[in-house]
């Protein structure tokens, strides 16, 4: 993260002066972050230095330039990519990633290469939640063409309604958790589809033309907030230990936000009373059973009696 954010920082430099204030309003950090970003690039030989005064800031030695890497097209994209190695292969820019990393690798001073071979011999990034795989996405090369072209496509997808037939202009791709999405343009309406899900995809003729101020980063967080906004149809009461209330982000982020803004206690008995967001009475079952005894559903009553029939059957099973 720090190295995208340093290579921010350098392009910003060549444009012209620009104060510790505006980066971090660019670069969404702190001015004390910044800061130490400036302290890293002059270790690394880069000549940049701050003027003072109200109308002062960071700027570059006059005349002084990026050495050249030689890099190509389809190098420079992969190294955009270069904290996801796994999807760095599934979209076939492995070869790509490896030749760009050496180029950009040679052009750097000896200190800052010694340095960065200790980062890469002791830390590794790893996207992936735990007993997670990243899902197959045999469409994702077919898909990843059509998005750099601004190319249609017309599909087969396999929604929860069966198998459809789209029409999609593809605004960009986006990788959770290790699975990928698209996002596109059906019919007018912006739509998240995962590609996994595709079963034919072909590459029409015509291009399209990007939406005016489309932002893939915005759009994504937007399509989240409505999933989570959509998804959750009901609100449990729940009672919880002091440990119960520690654990109750294992469910999810936005279940941990809604306990901690609801939270009473603790109570005679060290026990705290939180109200969250469920999906539905089967899915909240299974995933506050997860809680154990820290956890007590009070309501709704169809959840206790779903919960209490539960762990009637699980009594059963495991009383002989």
């Amino acid at each position: 993260m720090r190295a995208s954010r340093l290579l921010s920082i350098l392009m910003h430099l060549q444009k012209g002066q620009v104060t510790a204030e505006q980066l971090a309003v660019e670069l969404e950090v702190s001015v004390r972050t910044i800061y130490r970003d400036m302290d890293h690039l002059s270790f690394a030989g880069v000549p940049v230095y701050a003027d003072r005064g109200r109308t002062g800031g960071f700027q570059l030695l006059d005349g002084w330039r990026m050495p050249p890497t030689g890099l190509t097209g389809i190098e420079t994209e992969a190294l955009l990519l270069s904290g996801l190695p796994d999807q760095v292969r599934q979209l076939g820019l492995q070869a790509a990633l490896l030749r760009g990393q050496n180029k950009l690798f040679d052009a750097l001073p000896e200190a800052q290469r010694a340095l960065i071979g200790k980062i890469s011999a002791h830390v590794h990034v790893d996207p992936v939640s735990w007993f997670g795989i990243a899902e197959p996405a045999s469409k994702l090369h077919e898909i990843a063409n059509a998005v750099w072209n601004s190319r249609r496509i017309h599909c087969s997808y396999e929604s929860w309604r069966g198998c459809v037939t789209r029409t999609i202009n593809p605004l960009g791709l986006v990788v959770k958790g290790g699975t990928w999405y698209l996002a596109g343009l059906t019919d007018g309406d912006e739509r998240i589809y995962r590609v996994s899900k595709f079963r034919k995809v072909d590459l029409l003729k015509d291009n399209f033309i990007r939406p005016s101020g489309f932002n893939l980063a915005d759009f994504w967080q937007q399509a989240v907030r409505r999933y989570e906004t959509n998804i959750y149809q009901a609100t449990a009461r729940l009672q919880l230990t002091r440990n119960g209330l520690k654990r109750i982000g294992e469910l999810s982020a936005s279940v941990a936000q809604a306990a901690e803004e609801s939270c009473h206690g603790p109570d005679s008995n060290d026990c705290f009373i939180v109200s969250i967001p469920i999906e539905s009475i089967l899915q909240a079952c299974f995933d506050l059973l997860r809680l154990g005894s820290d956890c007590q559903v009070l309501d709704p009553p169809e959840l206790v009696e779903h919960i209490r029939e539960e762990i009637d059957c699980l009594s059963r099973i495991y009383k002989n």
